[in-house]
């Protein structure tokens, strides 16, 4: 979808943690919306119909702050300040911004001055919302009108009044959850106040890519790289709606990848109907990481080696122009560095061009959508649920599941403890319950007992959550006794392992993949 074509609410990104998820529900309102860095020229976006200002750990009073012309952003669209941006826009304008006495973090009940102010109609007084700031606004001038306070802040929310377009600011976080009528505000904003339109839908995304793909490619073959996780399925079945045959899918098996997934994924491609062609360099990839045990060496061999596999397997094509990647809105988010938190760059993501060498452009039909949205787009495209609800899955594979040195064995037997998890879980009826779930090796051996025999074999960490996007994540609460059933299947039934442990972090503080 060409992006530049459709109306849209522009974030500007000063670093906050949250500023994804300002994202995501401006796309559950069905408006379309982009992440870019707080200093982007904006007069280089077309048909920006809101602005919305984010958080960000800085202060506004740090001789370093990051800075931009408030004058010139408010004059191209309603503005929506949301913590940093609140006090930013309040401190511009003349007003009083200073450290709290006390950090205020967690929920907090806001009091509405103005109950018929359109940013809070509709928002029920003492409502819920989600503070996380060490900065309060203490005073506004004369143009600045409060709709609300909260028992510890005198100013929770303001308009700023005089502009040719609206200008409101909230201290709070009305993207989080725990701001229970969060979505209701965004949604008084960016549709009474700014109009914007709820026509950012599956079925439109749909019918506007397979046009873009059929304009960009014209009768040119495209290359993709698929893996059996649903970005890249999702992606596979959009180019080949729109170009049928022209397409060609590699399906590389990495040694790394579940138990039998190799064949199985293979088998349901084919009952898609989709080119894709298996290729099995399992000891390739095996030969170069046996022995490794830094993640971020993993990482980089299994690309690598991927990559060479790729290439040689391209080259015995002819008419390849495209390559077509599953990049989805995350990954090209996390590669744009920002002043923050917000900015962390992944490095095994290939966002945002290719090397010379491959001489081909790229095609990336789902760089603009999250997750859950690429989902749903499967759903409209009619595609399975065992792909639409397949778990999330590393694109390193087992590779960072098995942690510490990697060797076959260690391999087979994670490979082996996930097969009986998984398989148990959807037994059970759990698997559809959770987000994600895998079973970790630990490089940890510990004395056990079977039958008359002492043993001293490998831990298995399994490991399930609940998230929406995997940008946090809460620890699920699996029943104990299908616990304990995976368990005993996993000691009873893999040879090497003796203890099993079941993971309770939550993201954060920890991550979701252990490495």
């Amino acid at each position: 979808m060409d992006a530049n074509d459709i109306k849209k609410v522009v974030i500007l990104d000063f670093g906050s943690q949250y500023t994804q998820l300002i994202a995501r529900r401006v796309r559950e309102l069905n408006i379309f919306c982009e992440i870019y860095p707080y200093n982007k020229d904006l007069s280089q976006v077309d048909n920006i119909q809101a602005i919305i200002l984010s958080g960000s750990p800085c202060s506004v009073n740090e001789v370093d702050r990051l800075n931009i012309d408030i004058d010139k952003v408010v004059e191209i669209a309603p503005t929506l300040g949301v913590c940093y941006g609140a006090q930013y826009i309040a401190d511009y304008y003349g007003g009083q911004v200073a450290r709290s006495a006390k950090r205020e973090y967690g929920k907090a009940n806001i009091t509405i001055a103005e109950s018929d102010n359109d940013l809070l109609r509709g928002v029920n007084q003492n409502s819920q919302v989600w503070m996380s700031h060490a900065d309060t606004i203490l005073e506004l001038d004369g143009n600045f009108k409060i709709i609300a306070n909260t028992e510890s802040i005198p100013i929770a929310a303001y308009e700023y009044v005089g502009k040719s377009n609206a200008v409101y600011g909230i201290q709070f976080h009305p993207e989080v959850t725990h701001s229970l009528q969060g979505l209701k505000i965004l949604s008084n904003f960016l549709i009474d106040i700014a109009g914007c339109k709820t026509n950012w839908s599956p079925q439109s995304f749909i019918e506007q890519t397979i046009q873009e793909i059929r304009n960009k490619v014209g009768n040119d073959e495209v290359l993709l790289g698929i893996s059996g996780g649903v970005d890249s399925t999702v992606a596979a079945l959009l180019i080949h709606k729109a170009i049928g045959s022209q397409l060609t899918s590699f399906f590389i098996n990495n040694g790394v990848l579940r138990k039998n997934e190799y064949r199985e994924v293979l088998e349901k491609y084919e009952s898609l109907g989709l080119n894709v062609n298996g290729i099995d360099a399992s000891k390739e990839f095996i030969n170069g990481l046996h022995g490794v045990s830094d993640p971020e060496r993993k990482r980089k061999i299994i690309g690598k080696t991927f990559i060479d596999v790729f290439l040689k397997e391209a080259q015995k094509l002819n008419n390849v122009k495209w390559l077509a990647q599953g990049t989805i809105y995350p990954d090209v988010i996390e590669s744009v560095s920002v002043n923050g938190p917000s900015a962390t760059i992944k490095s095994h993501h290939n966002v945002g061009g290719l090397p010379d060498y491959l001489n081909l452009d790229l095609l990336e039909p789902l760089r603009m959508l999250f997750k859950d949205e690429v989902r749903n787009v499967g759903a409209e495209l009619g595609l399975p649920d065992e792909f639409v609800n397949r778990h999330p899955f590393p694109g390193p594979g087992l590779a960072i599941r098995v942690l510490g040195e990697l060797s076959e064995e260690r391999i087979r037997l994670c490979q082996e403890a996930d097969h009986i998890y998984i398989n148990l879980l959807k037994e059970r009826g759990w698997y559809d319950k959770v987000w994600q779930a895998g079973a970790i090796l630990l490089p940890v051996k510990s004395v056990g007992v079977m039958g008359d025999e002492r043993t001293y074999e490998y831990t298995v960490a399994l490991r399930a959550v609940n998230s929406k996007d995997g940008m946090t994540a809460e620890w699920s609460k699996l029943p104990y006794e299908l616990l304990a059933d995976i368990s005993n299947e996993i000691i009873n039934s893999v040879k090497g392992i003796n203890r099993v442990v079941y993971d309770i972090s939550t993201k954060p503080p920890a991550t979701i993949e252990w490495e």
